[in-house]
């Protein structure tokens, strides 16, 4: 009975990101994929943040290069009777548009809704967790730069969930320790701090 039940709970890492080829180079199924993008931006951080080198500078020489590459190649190719470059249509379509500003407009409604919750519903707890964020980021972003911060990042979306794929019964075991300790420690909190704290309510107006 436990197997079967563990059988259709358990999802794989693969699902979990989506179950297309960025899980796939994620979990390095496509091993080419996640060798490009971790070479790419390991040169890329070493030239920003090792060499000095500029990053308009760069944008403008890589740039400036591919125009005198395809230039080149249209010339050569109307001299030489050869077909020209396969350029596709260099153009934004109105369904990209539309697509991203959806997701942005997703996402800055739920940062408005958190900051009325947090100013408007006095939400004491969602004010906790993201001022804890926050701070940890603050205190993260103290060691390190904004360029470092991007390049740990991708090496760990090419590092966690292969782990978690390989561990994922004791990392869960961990992950539920850590979550009941956290619980309990907030309880303790809110049981002799916060619910001490003389915070001003609206009952009587939404009685009304």
């Amino acid at each position: 009975m436990s197997m079967g039940s563990n059988s259709t709970r358990r999802i794989s890492v693969h699902q979990m990101l989506g179950g297309g080829p960025v899980a796939d180079m994620l979990l390095w199924k496509k091993w080419c994929g996640g060798a490009v993008i971790l070479t790419s931006t390991t040169a890329l951080w070493y030239l920003f943040e090792r060499a000095d080198y500029n990053f308009l500078s760069f944008v403008a020489n890589v740039l400036l290069l591919l125009v005198l590459i395809l230039f080149v190649w249209a010339k050569s190719a109307s001299l030489l009777n050869r077909p020209l470059p396969p350029l596709p249509d260099l153009e934004i379509s109105e369904e990209s548009v539309s697509i991203v500003a959806d997701e942005l407009r997703l996402w800055v409604n739920f940062a408005l809704s958190i900051a009325r919750d947090i100013a408007i519903g006095r939400n004491l707890k969602l004010f906790l967790q993201v001022a804890l964020g926050l701070w940890i980021s603050s205190f993260i972003g103290s060691f390190f730069n904004f360029l470092t911060l991007v390049y740990f990042g991708v090496l760990l979306s090419l590092s966690a969930p292969l782990v978690y794929d390989k561990y994922q019964d004791p990392i869960d075991e961990k992950l539920c320790v850590t979550h009941r300790y956290v619980q309990m420690q907030y309880r303790k909190l809110d049981e002799n701090v916060l619910r001490k704290l003389p915070l001003p309510l609206n009952k009587e107006k939404k009685m009304q």
